[in-house]
């Protein structure tokens, strides 16, 4: 269960809702969703609530921002990392919103939506307080180099825990972007249970977005202890339309559409066709998000702009599917396949927007005209379904990769805590290397 370069939040959250109210022999969904949420509790930094269901951790990163003269007590942590990344952070979030939004009637069909809602406001409250000024965000507390020096509990945290921040001068658009879609997101969700915290978070999201917008630069030139773990590879304008996409979904304010479409050739969106989507790389998201306009009617006098995104969604949907000019590669097994490193990442996001395009189309009656032929609503969601059963077992190996679902799964969470004895049940202190000695290798594993 080690760390290493580029973890991140990983959850099947974002499918698993689809599929929720589906009668399977095979699979209990409402289950997998269930274990999906507690993976987030596991991640939680601050002061833990009282009705913590995760038992085995405890307070920790109490003093977070202290030393720079700000709050940033809260949030999660990477995986197996005591660090907080900002970027990946806010994209769980927006993923999470996105879901909820989707299908929140089955999340509380199965009971799941309150804990959901919770784990979303887990990351907003923290957002916020590291967002303190309308061009100041805290991007990162801790570093990755001193924390993978040392295996430690974060109860027990003696690493280095400076808090990095973007700001006028040292902009991060990518950053600002995400975090702008994250709060910007979040803010529908709140809506109706509660209007004053929603509103809270659109004026946020509204006041990054310009900051993104008029600023502009890479997070990581300005954070530059994220370059090695976090890299923004693909640049800042995937995020500036990826948050417009939120912010018009979350006002309805025809700014943001002008900004999507005015800006889709300058910026990619209606240029790049994509084959993966993930923390770094928003496209696809901005594409389908886009597509949804345009299939509901409102484009406005935009409609040519977003069918040359509806393009470009619909390219994804097709390498997908393997029936485009350029497929994602698969494994023997039948699963995408992008890296050797955390691919399941990459899987269940794809599988995400294979599900909301496939409900989209379904809504206005349309097909996905693909290089390789016709593609249908049913076949991107049975496609969808194919990646998250082979992730709950029914792969080669015939192993769950979910923590506590199914006969065959992983023992403990992706989290670095769970390798150690719990500080509840042997609170005696796990030192910087001492962890490594006792708890990293096989008694850990």
């Amino acid at each position: 269960m080690g760390c290493g370069k580029g973890e991140v939040l990983l959850h099947l959250l974002l499918v698993l809702v689809a599929f929720v109210v589906v009668v399977d022999a095979g699979h209990d969904y409402g289950k997998a969703l269930s274990k999906s949420i507690l993976f987030f509790e596991a991640q939680r930094s601050g002061y833990l609530p009282k009705d913590q269901r995760v038992g085995w951790r405890g307070n920790s990163g109490l003093l977070d921002g202290k030393a720079s003269g700000v709050d940033l007590v809260g949030g999660y942590y990477d995986a197996g990392d005591n660090v907080k990344f900002g970027l990946p952070m806010a994209f769980t979030i927006t993923m999470m919103s996105w879901s909820i939004l989707e299908y929140g009637k089955q999340m509380g069909g199965s009971g799941e939506l309150g804990h959901a809602m919770e784990a979303v406001k887990w990351s907003t409250d923290y957002l916020i307080k590291a967002h303190p000024e309308p061009d100041v965000l805290y991007g990162e507390v801790g570093d990755g180099n001193t924390d993978h020096y040392c295996w430690q509990r974060p109860e027990d945290m003696t690493t280095n825990r400076q808090a990095y921040r973007i700001d006028a001068s040292n902009p991060g658009s990518d950053l600002a972007g995400e975090t702008a879609a994250a709060m910007a997101s979040a803010s529908i969700v709140f809506r109706r249970s509660n209007p004053a915290y929603s509103n809270q978070l659109i004026n946020h999201a509204k006041q990054l977005f310009e900051f993104a917008d008029k600023y502009r630069g890479k997070y990581d030139s300005s954070i530059r202890v994220a370059q090695k773990y976090y890299q923004s590879i693909s640049g800042y304008a995937d995020e500036l339309l990826w948050a417009a996409a939120w912010l018009y979904q979350a006002t309805n304010d025809n700014y943001y559409l002008d900004y999507l479409s005015n800006n889709g050739d300058a910026l990619g969106g209606t240029g790049w066709g994509m084959t993966e989507f993930g923390w770094d790389v928003k496209y696809a998201g901005a594409q389908v998000l886009a597509s949804k306009f345009l299939l509901q009617g409102k484009a406005g006098h935009h409609s040519s702009v977003l069918e040359r995104y509806q393009q470009k969604a619909d390219y994804f949907m097709c390498s997908c599917l393997g029936k485009g000019t350029r497929n994602v590669q698969r494994t023997p097994g039948g699963l995408l396949f992008r890296q050797r490193w955390n691919n399941l990442q990459f899987v269940t996001s794809a599988s995400f927007l294979l599900t909301v395009y496939s409900d989209y189309l379904a809504s206005s009656g349309k097909n996905v005209q693909c290089p390789s032929g016709t593609a249908t609503p049913s076949e991107l969601l049975s496609f969808a379904k194919s990646q998250v059963d082979y992730i709950l077992g029914d792969n080669p190996r015939a192993t769950s990769y979910m923590v506590g679902y199914g006969s065959t799964y992983p023992q403990q969470v992706h989290h670095r805590a769970s390798s150690i004895v719990s500080i509840k049940v042997n609170p005696s202190f796990v030192s910087c290397r001492g962890g490594y000695q006792t708890w990293y290798g096989p008694k850990g594993q």
